[in-house]
């Protein structure tokens, strides 16, 4: 059978609704300066789609910072692979300054963060080995643990009991083997926004012999008294063995880091294949982050400024009846009941009368029959925002009550300008 067969016969689960989703809900342009007001379909929308919590993204100091980077460097330098020609001062210095503000000894620069996390995990573990994960991972753990070629087991989300019994097997397996246990959850789930149990998992290491790794992309500058993550909201810093951030939110950037101990981060430098084999990240990225954690650390009112909105957001969608899950970040998924049809003519009635834009989850990310709409507060929002936000969303959970979505059919694009 001819390979390219799956291309039309079987799309996928996300693939199937391509003819109606594609341009409109997957694959949307938005258009204009990167702000919580930008142009979608050829209109000016409220936006609560972009993981630009602190607001940086188009900060203009942050944008000096970045063009003054590519006007002395251009985007090319430096080029070749860190380990043969792409080492600078400033990517250490990044390093340094990232592991310090984490509180680890030593750290290691990341071109992509979906790319890292999956290095990551194909350079800390063999066939001896054994992994355990919470079942709401991110994809790019799922894709790093299906390189691993020993044992893996998953705990539900967030469970501690089905956790240590996942640990009692996976410990005897190493038993045999003399291999070790490697730990994997997150600090922010990004989808739900609910927090990993970082202190209870923590609490188990005096029970069992195991490294623990946390993806902290939603939580570095949102979370813990600094910024500096979950870890440290949780204050179990010193019991997180692997660090993992990403620059792709709170930074407004593209890259990542892993923080650990001299000995683990100098392991990785000879060992992670992504990193070996590619490109170093281009210097205004590096000094671009440089800025932006500059700021993180040194200008707490931009995370004061996200909370004060999230606040306002969370409270205001609570009081008015919304549920919103077990969030416990500046993610606020709301979830409301209906059919696929239903969740886009939701969605199609926001864009296109309420100038509302978000992003819509639907299955098969969320069971059948519920739709989640996933807002992203950010610090450049304003309350004014939050109490039109609240408005909306009170009147189209209204119509979605009273059945004025249509259950049968998508919306009908053929007189709309296509994005």
């Amino acid at each position: 059978m001819d390979i390219f067969n799956k291309c039309t016969a079987n799309r996928g689960p996300l693939g199937q609704y391509q003819d109606v989703a594609h341009g409109y809900y997957a694959f949307p342009k938005l258009e204009g300066e990167i702000a919580p007001r930008m142009k979608f379909n050829g209109r000016e929308v409220l936006t609560w789609s972009l993981n630009n919590y602190l607001g940086f993204a188009n900060h203009p100091d942050v944008r000096k910072a970045d063009a003054d980077a590519c006007r002395d460097w251009g985007m090319a330098y430096p080029m070749g692979a860190r380990m043969m020609s792409g080492q600078t001062k400033y990517h250490e210095q990044l390093e340094t300054a990232l592991a310090n503000f984490v509180g680890k000894p030593a750290g290691y620069l990341l071109n992509y963060g979906y790319q890292g996390m999956i290095s990551i995990i194909d350079s800390m573990v063999n066939r001896n080995d054994v992994i355990v994960y919470d079942s709401e991972s991110h994809a790019c753990i799922v894709d790093g643990f299906r390189l691993h070629l020993g044992k893996r087991f998953v705990f539900p989300h967030n469970n501690i009991d089905n956790l240590k019994i996942q640990l009692e097997r996976a410990t005897k397996i190493t038993q045999q083997t003399g291999g070790g246990i490697l730990v994997i959850t997150e600090g922010v789930f990004g989808m739900a926004g609910d927090l990993g149990k970082l202190d209870k998992i923590a609490e188990l290491k005096k029970q069992f012999s195991f490294r623990l790794l946390v993806d902290d992309a939603h939580g570095l500058g949102t979370m813990g008294k600094t910024g500096a993550g979950t870890p440290e909201h949780f204050g179990v810093q010193d019991e997180v063995d692997l660090h993992f951030g990403t620059f792709a939110k709170s930074m407004a950037g593209i890259g990542g880091f892993i923080a650990s101990s001299k000995e683990v981060i100098d392991y990785l430098h000879y060992t992670m294949r992504s990193q070996i084999y590619a490109k170093s990240l281009p210097m205004p990225m590096v000094l671009g982050a440089i800025k932006r954690l500059d700021m993180l650390k040194n200008e707490p009112q931009h995370k004061a400024k996200l909370w004060e909105v999230v606040r306002a957001l969370q409270s205001g969608l609570r009081e008015n009846g919304f549920n919103m899950g077990n969030t416990e970040s500046p993610v606020t998924p709301v979830f409301l009941e209906g059919s696929i049809p239903e969740a886009t003519n939701l969605v199609f009635d926001l864009r296109e009368n309420y100038n509302l834009f978000c992003s819509i989850v639907l299955y098969p990310i969320v069971p059948k029959d519920v739709l989640m709409l996933r807002i992203i507060p950010t610090a450049a929002h304003s309350l004014e925002d939050v109490d039109y936000t609240i408005k909306v969303f009170k009147e189209v959970k209204a119509k979605l009550a009273n059945k004025e979505y249509p259950s049968d059919r998508y919306p009908d694009f053929s007189k709309m300008k296509r994005g």
